[in-house]
């Protein structure tokens, strides 16, 4: 990026100072500059996490895409808390107050990943690294981290976050070789500004799909964005309400929400709402809700979320089911509920207790917890296979029968076979409000028109359709009504029977098609005969 003949104007584009070059130059240069650095960055970002995932290819303890992010994300988060705390700093400077840092200063990422000479280069002679990085991390940075849980004033807090994320994850790096590498790459990375975050966030993004397309349980890990965009604006969350996944994995639909209701993409409005202060910090802290099991999801949600603009979550590391629904009071129940529960697990006795429907299959017990978390008159789109539709067993003939009788079931949105990589399932999506008995269910069949995989995923445009027609519900060849008059009353099978589709021409008996291919074969008998007698 350069302009001839200016300097001084060149240190402005080149820093980003695009506000002060308004009286110099044209809008559409001053666009066309914006775009140039917007695009040089990105460029920075991706190298950046393609170098790192170079080192950690050749680090012995890294052998898989989950370790790749895993081992990412711990870097990464330290790295965006010492810019946090560098912003803090000078903002309490400018009012002249004094900062008090999270993190003592031995163990600040300035001290011991990234130490600077007075001009700001990287200082070779005071960086540790080999055997001595790797005792440092391992005996004394993670333990360190570890302990701010205990030292935390709460769970809200971003000390408890702290503690939480280097409680549940392991270094990792064999080498202090690699590791240095890889934290040089990172101290390259910024987070300065909304827009080096969202950045950021898309790779992050990126690295969680290729981390859930690693495996059979690609969908434990990555929802296709799509689908959780299709599933927000059918249930149309607002500005205030509080918004709950139980399944949180790396909070996709969370993530997804935020966007939504801070950049005004219902309308397909691509610029940030103008919100007050006010509103801005009910969005950060008192508007996003999550619980997740595992360690790894956990601490990608987190990272994950920050990323996304959310500087503290409000993520909980728990078994979401270990929670009795009798304990379940007004205070703890949320206006909105998106999620996409682990397909086929199994939970212990035990757990079965804290639910009225006995069941091992874990699905089952999350959609129970998900209706008695929602308030009356919320809104849930919940992800589950399609044999819940019509499963016989007591367990889901009795779990139709409670989702029908408490919630209006108003919409089922039927997806095609290859949503979820690797899951090998065909789902389903259950959208209903809660408070109301079901009166109808209206199914829409979704057909993107291919085969679906790793290099052909569904995308926002094959969900155009269904999100338009269920504004009014209307019946198409993929679409149709089911009245509740219509259900048998004992089984609630709910299964999509599409009506509207063409009919296919019957299949003929067997006889008859013998009876074809014998004449066919007669048939060219005698043209073989008339050319052997031409010959």
């Amino acid at each position: 990026m350069f302009l001839r003949g200016n300097q001084q104007l060149n240190a402005y584009a080149v820093s980003g100072q695009f506000d002060t070059l308004r009286g110099w130059l044209h809008p559409q240069a001053i666009y066309f500059l914006k775009r140039r650095k917007q695009q040089e960055q990105q460029y920075m970002f991706e190298q950046t996490f393609k170098n790192i995932d170079d080192v950690l290819w050749k680090e012995a303890g890294c052998t898989t895409e989950l370790d790749y992010t895993e081992q990412s994300s711990w870097m990464l988060f330290l790295k965006y808390l010492d810019d946090l705390e560098q912003e803090r700093t000078m903002e309490a400077e400018l009012v002249g107050k004094t900062y008090a840092f999270i993190i003592d200063e031995p163990h600040r990422w300035s001290a011991w990943a990234a130490p600077k000479k007075e001009d700001g280069t990287f200082d070779h002679d005071k960086a540790v690294t080999g055997d001595d990085l790797i005792d440092y991390v391992n005996r004394e940075l993670f333990p360190y981290l570890q302990g701010f849980k205990q030292r935390a004033a709460g769970p809200d807090t971003i000390e408890y976050k702290i503690g939480e994320i280097f409680g549940e994850i392991k270094n990792k790096f064999q080498s202090g070789y690699s590791l240095r590498d890889a934290l040089e790459l990172m101290d390259g990375l910024r987070f300065r500004s909304q827009k080096e975050k969202h950045e950021l966030s898309h790779l992050y993004e990126a690295k969680i799909k290729n981390m859930g397309n690693a495996g059979r349980n690609g969908g434990e890990y990555y929802t296709p964005r799509s689908l959780i965009r299709a599933m927000i604006q059918v249930t149309k969350p607002k500005l205030g309400e509080r918004i709950y996944d139980g399944a949180v994995g790396s909070a996709g639909f969370l993530c997804e929400a935020y966007d939504y209701l801070r950049n005004g993409w219902a309308g397909g409005n691509k610029k940030p709402a103008k919100l007050t202060t006010s509103q801005l910090k009910i969005l950060q802290t008192k508007t996003f809700y999550g619980k997740e099991k595992k360690s790894l999801a956990y601490v990608i949600a987190i990272m994950n979320l920050i990323l996304h603009g959310i500087d503290t979550p409000n993520i909980i590391h728990t078994n979401t089911l270990t929670e009795n629904l009798a304990d379940i009071q007004d205070k703890d129940r949320f206006d909105v509920v998106l999620a996409n529960p682990p397909f086929g697990g199994k939970e212990r006795k035990e757990v079965q207790q804290n639910f009225p429907i006995k069941t091992g299959e874990t699905a089952f017990l999350f959609l129970q917890h998900f209706i008695k978390m929602l308030k009356a008159g919320g809104r849930g789109a919940v992800v589950i296979k399609n044999t819940f539709l019509s499963n016989s067993d007591n367990a889901a003939k009795a779990l139709r029968k409670e989702l029908l009788e408490s919630c209006n079931l108003h919409t089922v949105l039927d997806c095609p076979r290859g949503t979820f990589l690797g899951a090998g399932v065909k789902t389903v999506v259950l959208f209903f409000q809660k408070g109301a008995p079901t009166r109808e269910v209206w199914y829409y069949q979704l057909d993107p028109g291919r085969s679906l995989g790793k290099t052909n995923p569904l995308n926002d445009d094959d969900f155009k359709g269904f999100v338009e027609k269920q504004a009014s519900f209307a019946e198409s060849e993929q679409s149709w009504s089911v009245n509740m008059g219509d259900v048998d009353a004992d089984s609630f099978d709910l299964s999509p029977k599409n009506p509207n589709t063409p009919e296919e021409a019957p299949l003929r008996e067997p006889e008859d098609i013998i009876a074809e291919m014998v004449a066919l074969d007669a048939e060219s008998a005698k043209v073989l005969e008339g050319i052997r007698k031409v010959l």
